[in-house]
């Protein structure tokens, strides 16, 4: 009996059941060890739909008796900066077409049929079609599997390895310094500091402003020295721009994103001790909050988390401003009813000191493979950016993690 592989677009009206528990069935961990679960919350595009572009393929195996659904595939396209060129004094950010590659799933009873690789060249067919110059994947360093299927069959190369750092949200509200006022952005100022201090960063997106205004987007914050002119309540807030011709001595900015209503998460796996212990923690945190004991956020159930991102700043204290904005997102997920806080950063990122994490609970190298499509693009003035080191800093799109 012949076996025929079809690629085609995800069709919500009745591919979703099939897809949940295609989902469910390749997120079976290992046994005796904890894995990391996620709940779509009934949306398999929520984590692709806020971007300007985005596309679906799902692969189903057809027989002669019928047809079922074995794999699916998410990608996404946008306009991201890729290097700088300076004019008349002046730096400007170069900005290419950037695809992006998430959510490849094959059905654990269908592997090695080479399934995965043929969503991928098919997702990369639209990325083509749409003018997309360069594709990037994330995965984790120790997955092999999917390491090898980009890297070997795919033509991606290993681009950058940023890290997710984590930290719990405790039972207890952290306290700010109160040497360091905390004040939230409008969105055009945020837009505007952003594209004046931000924009040549590495995958800096041009549609920042889309990303700002976003339902999700919970905020831009930035924090400043209390006796400075900007954080003693006197006067307002000037503009960005002129905050960036007379900034403060030391100053940071982080703006915070609502990932509890996309997904949420889970670590399975865990024993009844674990869980008991993590349990302890939570109640003597909520009972005696003065005592200020970390406690394990309840991530042995479906738990939501915040993401910061868009972090950075100047000055010798930046990273005590730094510190302050991330105790503000973690006061604000412990309002939303989440698990933990995170943020991703280049390995060289000058702020990351400043970032509260558990080691515990972070990854130190995530992997960001890239690969150029196509060889009819001139290299223009940043040449092949696959080819580019990296620099102290990347931006993070939230849409995307």
């Amino acid at each position: 009996m012949t076996t025929v592989v079809e690629v085609r677009e995800y069709d919500p009206s009745k591919d979703l059941a099939t897809v949940e528990d295609v989902e469910r069935r390749c997120e079976v961990g290992p046994t005796g060890k904890l894995s990391l679960f996620t709940d779509l919350l009934g949306d398999p595009i929520c984590r692709v739909r806020h971007s300007p572009s985005y596309l679906m393929l799902v692969a189903e195996i057809a027989t002669e008796d019928n047809k079922e659904l074995v794999g699916m595939i998410r990608g996404c396209i946008k306009t991201v900066t890729c290097g700088s060129k300076t004019l008349d004094v002046t730096t400007k950010p170069l900005y290419t077409k950037l695809a992006y590659v998430l959510g490849l799933r094959v059905s654990p009873t269908h592997r090695r049929l080479g399934i995965g690789f043929q969503l991928v060249k098919e997702i990369e067919k639209w990325f083509n079609q749409n003018g997309a110059e360069y594709s990037y994947i994330a995965t984790e360093n120790d997955n092999q599997a999917s390491v090898n299927l980009f890297t070997g069959k795919c033509g991606y190369t290993k681009f950058r390895t940023p890290s997710i750092l984590v930290n719990p949200v405790y039972a207890h509200r952290v306290n700010i310094s109160n040497q360091v006022t905390v004040l939230k952005l409008e969105p055009s100022d945020a837009e505007s500091l952003y594209r004046l201090h931000f924009s040549t960063t590495e995958f800096f997106p041009r549609d920042i402003d889309s990303v700002l205004n976003n339902k999700l987007s919970l905020g831009t914050f930035i924090a400043v020295p209390r006796d400075s002119c900007y954080g003693s309540g006197f006067g307002s807030w000037p503009g960005s721009a002129k905050f960036l011709e007379y900034p403060p001595d030391s100053w940071a900015v982080l703006s915070v994103w609502n990932c509890k209503d996309s997904f949420r998460l889970e670590v399975r796996g865990a024993s009844r001790l674990r869980r008991v212990l993590a349990k302890t923690t939570r109640v003597v945190d909520k009972t005696l909050p003065f005592l200020k004991i970390p406690s394990i956020p309840a991530i042995f159930q479906p738990f939501g988390l915040h993401f910061m991102y868009g972090i950075g700043g100047e000055g010798p204290c930046v990273k005590k401003m730094v510190k302050a904005l991330c105790g503000h997102a973690h006061n604000l997920a412990k309002e939303g009813g989440c698990g933990v806080v995170a943020a991703e950063v280049a390995v060289g990122e000058p702020v990351r000191r400043g970032i509260p994490h558990w080691k515990v609970l972070s990854c130190d190298e995530d992997l960001w493979c890239i690969k150029r499509l196509g060889e009819d693009y001139s290299d223009g003035s940043v040449g092949d950016w696959t080819k580019s080191p990296p620099g102290n800093s990347i931006f993070v799109d939230p849409r995307e993690f």
